[in-house]
């Protein structure tokens, strides 16, 4: 691992080093141009605290926002506090949890449908957040688009709000390809409801299957890098036909103790507490160094 030391950085947890110095080694030689980034969003590429204070989600920026009425506002917390203890659960399984993240997504969209929420006030909303790219989001997205590598990302959350948070950092680079909840709006511009299947944590296998179009022109990309925070995280690079490698990086941002076993089960690279995409800048320069 001495070509890349940020792997021995304190935040950094393997369960099996030398697979991810083979990984790494057969991506490298396989040459940047095989290679595609597919990545969760919120508390992925987002960071999930800042100066100890929790950072918003996309469906968060909304809730928090002048757009929702209080009433609101108090049903979305009501429906936070019932199912986010049951997303984290360790000992539910997924099957269990699934009707339940489908209940919780489908009521909080009803909610929102209900605000009458108006498309041109979506980039005030976001500008007045507290959204926060991860620290070192600028040289990730840079590096990515310089060296023509896609990056899809694959989201739970609003796309409308998610791109909003990308073009305000300047970071929506023409490589960048957004799967996520998008909002329609009747003609008066006014929030009416949400388009298409609905993709939350646990679906996201579905929503890459749905678009095997997409992975389609990226045959020739048989090399994955995953980034997720969530177990769910790890089916979003199901669509991809023919893969040879893919390596997964999950960020564990809450109730380590009780999750790292099963992380460090699924994931290669286990990041704990770990606010910066530091790790993954260090692979993505490796991976994209001349042989």
């Amino acid at each position: 691992m001495s070509k890349i030391p940020e792997l021995s950085n304190p935040s950094v947890c393997m369960r099996d080093p030398h697979r991810v110095e083979d990984l790494l080694q057969a991506m490298q030689k396989a040459g940047s141009n095989t290679i595609q980034v597919i990545s969760d969003f919120d508390m992925t590429l987002t960071r999930f605290a800042y100066n100890g204070k929790r950072c918003p989600t996309c469906h968060n920026i909304l809730d928090n926002s002048k757009l929702i009425t209080n009433e609101c506002k108090e049903k979305l917390k009501e429906l936070l506090n019932k199912y986010y203890p049951i997303e984290i659960d360790s000992s539910r399984s997924i099957e269990e949890k699934l009707p339940l993240m489908v209940e919780w997504w489908t009521k909080a969209h009803e909610l929102l449908v209900q605000q009458k929420i108006q498309k041109d006030q979506l980039a005030m909303v976001v500008r007045e957040s507290d959204a926060m790219l991860r620290e070192g989001f600028q040289w990730f997205f840079d590096h990515l688009q310089e060296h023509s590598i896609p990056l899809l990302i694959f989201s739970a959350g609003i796309g409308d709000v998610l791109e909003e948070v990308i073009r305000q950092a300047g970071v929506f680079h023409s490589n960048v390809r957004v799967f996520s909840n998008y909002m329609d709006f009747d003609e008066t511009g006014v929030l009416k409801a949400f388009k298409g299947e609905l993709i939350h944590i646990y679906n996201k296998r579905e929503g890459a299957l749905l678009n095997t179009g997409h992975f389609q022109e990226l045959r020739t990309r048989p090399n994955v890098l995953l980034l997720g925070d969530s177990l769910g995280d790890l089916t979003m690079a199901d669509g991809v036909q023919d893969m040879e490698n893919i390596l997964k990086i999950g960020f564990l941002n809450d109730k380590v103790e009780e999750r790292k076993q099963s992380y460090l089960n699924s994931y290669d690279i286990v990041l704990v507490n770990d606010e910066t995409v530091e790790v993954p800048n260090a692979i993505l320069l490796y991976l994209t160094s001349n042989k």
